[in-house]
């Protein structure tokens, strides 16, 4: 029998501000929220107008100047070439593209929809940056991206690159009872009667008993939609990240982070204006972490060990000409896998 809706739903919340780290729950470690307003591309260039660079920390902007930020990139906006090893990264492009490159040899360009699952494992470089393709108009860019934990027994493992395109990702709408329209769409897991694409053999969202979620929740203004009960025991965050003053559960919420019973449907509904809610789910790991910046392991010792290990080896060779490579603009979306192949979404007859 599930709980009644009077029963104690939200366990607790934080406030939060973009941009900058959101809270995440075991096995989550955190999701940043890039949102960014960035002007036309200047003449042939990837990049903004040099004059509007002017006043910016290049090479470390996160000023939101003008309603955009640089990042670690000089001339395209992004994180160039830096390492990570031991857990995984899940980019979800709402909007604008991504130019990706690794060290395993896979490259891609995705965006619109699209989602990156990247395992890091034993260690990886990348770089990821954000072109701006329109030399006429704007070039919005919105993007999720989710640090998930690995356990222990993967923390070594084999480094892994997947693509979920925008439309292999399940998308449903639901109608509540006044006729007002929710649209729930899963990147991870299952939820709703959906099921995403499979997540990388090491990932601790394979193993479907951790029931591992990840899913973007989109009301129209006043609409009503139930996220259902799961199981007991798992960790069920809730962020709330647009939209007027909305509901969980019957209390009225603010933009925050919101921890959920798991074992409790959930009533969101909708205030004056349309609202949308991350859901991150999961059963935890429950086992020591330890971070220093993109390194994420178990002990002290494991850490000194992956600083040598990257030291040593930069994990893997570099095989582009710089470290903010780029695609042509003209190039549509697509993917070369570590193993040489190339893929591309349904949608895209060329790449």
């Amino acid at each position: 029998m599930r709980p009644s809706m009077s029963s104690a739903v939200i366990l607790a919340s934080k406030l939060f501000t973009s941009p900058g780290p959101w809270p995440g729950l075991d096995p989550f470690l955190f999701c940043v929220h890039h949102n960014d307003d960035y002007p036309k591309a200047y003449g042939d260039s990837l990049g903004p107008d040099p004059k509007l660079l002017r006043g910016r920390d290049i090479g470390s902007d996160f000023s939101a100047q003008g309603g955009w930020s640089m990042y670690h990139g000089e001339r395209v906006p992004g994180f160039p070439r830096h390492p990570h090893t031991g857990f995984e990264t899940l980019t979800v492009v709402r909007r604008g593209l991504v130019d990706h490159s690794d060290s395993l040899g896979a490259t891609a360009r995705y965006g619109q929809g699209d989602a990156q699952w990247l395992t890091t494992g034993s260690g990886v470089c990348h770089s990821e940056m954000f072109p701006l393709v329109d030399s006429e108009r704007g070039n919005p860019m919105e993007l999720f991206q989710i640090w998930i934990n690995l356990p222990a027994r993967s923390k070594r493992s084999a480094p892994w690159f997947a693509m979920f395109w925008d439309k292999d990702q399940p998308e449903s709408e639901f109608t509540d009872a006044a006729g007002r329209q929710s649209t729930v769409r899963v990147v991870g897991g299952s939820l709703a009667g959906m099921t995403a694409p499979a997540p990388p053999p090491s990932s601790w969202a394979a193993d479907p008993n951790n029931h591992v979620v990840v899913a973007t929740i989109k009301l129209s203004a006043h609409a009503r939609w139930t996220l259902p009960a799961g199981v007991p025991g798992l960790n069920r965050m809730l962020y709330f990240f647009k939209g007027a003053p909305a509901s969980i559960a019957g209390t009225s919420v603010r933009h925050g982070a919101y921890t959920l019973r798991s074992d409790a449907d959930a009533e969101l509904v909708a205030g004056a204006d349309e609202a949308e809610f991350l859901l991150l789910q999961g059963r935890p790991i429950g086992e020591p972490v330890v971070q220093q910046g993109p390194f994420v392991v178990n002990t002290p010792a494991e850490l000194r060990q992956a600083f040598a290990e990257y030291r040593a080896t930069e994990f893997g060779k570099w095989r582009f000409a710089d470290d903010q490579p780029t695609h042509p603009r003209d190039a549509k979306r697509f993917a070369v896998l570590p193993d040489g192949t190339r893929i591309a979404p349904k949608d895209v007859e060329t790449c």
